[in-house]
C-alpha cells in the first residue's frame, strides 16, 4: 500500500506525558515529509495550540495541515489560509451553555487571544488519583490568556467553533448521557479526554475534515494513515485505509483499529511507520 497521508491526534498520540515529540518519532515524520508524505494535525486543539507541534516538524515549509477543533476548522499551515470552517452558530452555542449551566462541569469558549471561563480558580480536578490544574494545563498548551465571564451564555455574541467543559472523569462518565441530552439530533458532543467533553457543530468530526479537504485534494483513503488514542479519533482511523490505535488508547479505538501499536512514551508513531513503509527506513 503507498501511504502518502500521515494523519495523526496530538494528545495521547503524537504528544508524549509531557507534551512533547520525541525525537524518534520526530525523525521519523521528517523523514516521511522529505519524502513527499503530506503529514496532518488532526485534534480537538485550536490552531493556536498546533502550532508549537507544526514548527517542531517543520509543516510550515510543506503544506502541512492542522485539522483544529475536532474537524471544525482546517488550515494550510505554510499558507496560514483557512480551508474549511464550520462552527457552531450564536443560537447553538447559547443553548448548550445554558443547558450544562445544571451540570457540575466548567465550560470554555476561545475567542481572540483569550479562553473564557466563569471561574479562573475553579482549575482543578482529579486526574490518575492526583490535583491537577486543568486551566493552566489548557491555557498555556494552547497559548491563550484567560479570563472571566460569569453568563457565558448570555456573553456569546457570535459563532464558536467548539464549546470545552471539563471536570473529573468519574463524573463525566456517570452523566455523559445527560451532557449529550437534547443535542443528539442537531449539535455533536464527544469525550475527548477523559476529563474534557466538548460540543460542536453537527456533522463535524475528523473524516469530515479530512473529506472536505484532503480527499479534495486528489488524495484517496486507502493512501492514508491515521493514528489516534480516543473517541473523538475513531472516525478519522476508521476512514483512513491504515488506521493505528496508540498502545495506551481506548478498547474502543483498539477494537476499530487496523493495527494497535506502542504507547506516546515509546514511539508507536515511528514503529507503526517502521512496519508500514519499511523501503522508507531501511
Amino acid at each position: 500500500m503507498s501511504i502518502k497521508v500521515i494523519l495523526m491526534d496530538i494528545d495521547g498520540t503524537l504528544a508524549n506525558t509531557e507534551k512533547k515529540i520525541t525525537p524518534e518519532t520526530r525523525d521519523a515524520l521528517l523523514k516521511a515529509q522529505d519524502a513527499g508524505i503530506l503529514l496532518v494535525l488532526a485534534s480537538g486543539r485550536t490552531d493556536n495550540g498546533l502550532r508549537y507541534f507544526a514548527d517542531e516538524l517543520n509543516m510550515g515549509e510543506h503544506d502541512g495541515l492542522l485539522i483544529c477543533n475536532n474537524g471544525a476548522m482546517v488550515v494550510n499551515y505554510q499558507t496560514k489560509e483557512v480551508l474549511f470552517s464550520q462552527a457552531l452558530s450564536k443560537e447553538e452555542a447559547k443553548e448548550v451553555l445554558e443547558y450544562i449551566k445544571q451540570f457540575d462541569v466548567c465550560p470554555v469558549v476561545a475567542k481572540g487571544e483569550y479562553m473564557y471561563v466563569n471561574d479562573v480558580f475553579n482549575c482543578m480536578i482529579e486526574r490518575d488519583g492526583k490535583p491537577w490544574n486543568v486551566l493552566q494545563y489548557e491555557s498555556r498548551s494552547n497559548n491563550y490568556k484567560l479570563a472571566e465571564i460569569t453568563d457565558l451564555a448570555a456573553w456569546v455574541d457570535g459563532e464558536v467553533s467548539k464549546i470545552l467543559t471539563y471536570a473529573t472523569p468519574a463524573y463525566l462518565q456517570e452523566h455523559a448521557s445527560e451532557l449529550k441530552g437534547p443535542f443528539a439530533d442537531h449539535i455533536n458532543s464527544m469525550f475527548t479526554a477523559p476529563w474534557y467533553y466538548e460540543y460542536t457543530a453537527v456533522g463535524v468530526d475528523k473524516s469530515k475534515a479530512i473529506r472536505t479537504t484532503i480527499e479534495m485534494s486528489g488524495f484517496k483513503p486507502e493512501e492514508m494513515i491515521a493514528f489516534g488514542d480516543a473517541q473523538n479519533d475513531k472516525t478519522m482511523l476508521e476512514y483512513a485505509g491504515i488506521g493505528v490505535a496508540m498502545g495506551n488508547a481506548t478498547d474502543e479505538l483498539k477494537a476499530v483499529a487496523d493495527y494497535v501499536t506502542d504507547d506516546l512514551d515509546h514511539d508507536g508513531i515511528a514503529k507503526a511507520l517502521y512496519h508500514f513503509l519499511p523501503e522508507l527506513y531501511k
